[in-house]
């Protein structure tokens, strides 16, 4: 415990650190009350707030930290500019324009960065409309403003709220600690814990046939569990070992060195959990345009997240997902490549095309074990909901928002702690090291991690 002290000393001492953690927490401050701000001509009571709470609607709510159900003007947070950075991301796989400019170093980052940004404005007006027309009653609706002006002007506020949001977490990523995207996220999400932790426990201690105070310690025992389980898939990495030839230049001597290739068990991230989420709601979507074919037993099940059919299903999605976004993100032969041209070869395997299928198969063996956690982990809010855990609390039971918590909490450990070691500073960590996770994806492709 002192030496925690000591290490929180430690990094008030450094000013370039004090500074970025503050300006951080105020940017972030800035958000939530941002996020408490009502749209013009909205009244918050006559809002159902419970609708936007359940389903996908309530992973969306999530995300924003309760803006979404409450009409705030940060009401769609960052989701439009994560969607737009995928759409650019997956743009420059199959466009060659978007290609050459993920080649092309610092200006072409800054024009993937700014074509993000314009599909980001397109994005939200859509999202916007659509918002407004399905979240919003029309007796919620201020009379003074009447239908026409309330919707020109809450799209242009939901427009503006994002792109404010957006601007937050750039600035979070070059006057903070880093990740700012990220960290607007996680804030949205923990802003979620401290109430459903308290409904939960408020559940169990008022209904007695619900096993008491006893079952609530043994639901936070699981979750620390389950906490544990996901820091080890995302920690996880196979090492592959490098070797660089020898070469000396005047007196010096360069090379001849083994270093390592860190491949990571789950270099996917959540996005398999992302784009299997999405397919998973076809079947509502189905049923709610086609009402005669709601009642087939196929749909009830797939629309139902608590059945077996559903979990099977969203399972084996993940892991095909998961293969498939490895696949398009991590270049095998890029690798072999680099490599080549700086000396370097993996001892017992020859350069060139028996290196790329060498690091090929390790990904692929790797992959396996890594596809499978994660649809483990992201089955474990249904199962906690079977467990007779409220909705709310099993969320963090797994999938998409415990991933990204347990990820971007890694990467500001890893952040500070290499402030502190640049600084001849003691890190967090007694022993080993804080390692990074795959970021959530922006315009040039994966943010790079503190990592």
């Amino acid at each position: 415990m002192k030496r925690f002290f000591t290490t929180l000393s430690n990094i008030w001492k450094i000013e370039d650190l004090r500074v970025r953690i503050i300006n951080t927490l105020l940017f972030l401050l800035i958000y939530r009350v941002g996020s408490f701000i009502v749209l013009p001509g909205v009244d918050p009571a006559s809002l159902n707030s419970q609708k936007a709470k359940e389903g996908l609607l309530g992973l969306l709510n999530m995300f924003s930290g309760g803006s979404f159900a409450h009409a705030s003007i940060f009401a769609l947070g960052v989701m439009p500019y994560i969607s737009a950075s995928i759409v650019v991301q997956l743009l420059g796989i199959a466009v060659p324009y978007f290609t050459k400019l993920q080649k092309e170093g610092e200006s072409g980052r800054n024009k993937l960065n700014q074509w993000t940004r314009y599909l980001t404005i397109a994005i939200t007006a859509a999202q916007a409309i659509g918002y407004i027309r399905t979240q919003i009653a029309p007796e919620a609706i201020s009379p003074v403003l009447g239908a026409t002006m309330f919707n020109i002007t809450s799209v242009f506020v939901l427009t503006a709220g994002t792109l404010f949001v957006m601007w937050l977490g750039e600035k979070i990523t070059d006057k903070g600690i880093g990740n700012g995207i990220s960290l607007i996220i996680m804030v949205g999400i923990i802003a979620q814990l401290p109430s459903a932790i308290v409904t939960e426990f408020g559940s169990r201690v008022t209904d007695t046939n619900s096993g008491g105070l006893l079952i609530f310690i043994v639901e936070i025992v699981a979750l620390i569990a389950v906490v544990m389980f996901t820091i080890l898939v995302v920690q996880g990495t196979r090492k592959i070992a490098v070797q660089y030839a020898k070469r000396i230049v005047g007196n010096k001597q360069y090379g001849g060195v083994r270093q390592y290739i860190p491949l990571k068990v789950n270099a996917a991230g959540v996005m398999p959990i992302i784009f299997a989420q999405a397919l998973m709601f076809i079947p509502t979507t189905i049923a709610s345009f086609f009402p005669k074919m709601a009642s087939s037993t196929v749909l009830i099940l797939l629309s139902n997240y608590t059945s077996w059919l559903h979990n099977l299903v969203f399972a084996i999605l993940i892991i095909l997902f998961t293969y498939f976004y490895t696949a398009i993100t991590v270049n095998p032969k890029q690798m072999s490549d680099d490599m080549k041209k700086n000396g370097g070869f993996i001892p017992g395997v020859k350069p060139g095309d028996a290196t790329v299928s060498f690091i090929d198969d390790v990904i692929s063996k790797i992959t396996l074990p890594g596809s499978i956690f994660l649809a483990m982990i992201a089955i474990m809010p249904a199962l906690a909901n079977l467990g007779h855990v409220n909705s709310q609390f099993a969320r963090f039971f797994g999938g998409t928002s415990l991933i990204i918590l347990v990820g971007v909490v890694l990467d500001t450990l890893q952040q500070i702690e290499s402030h502190l070691l640049m600084r001849h500073y003691d890190g967090l960590m007694k022993t080993g090291r804080i390692k990074g996770r795959t970021a959530i994806p922006t315009a040039a492709g994966t943010t790079p991690p503190a990592i």
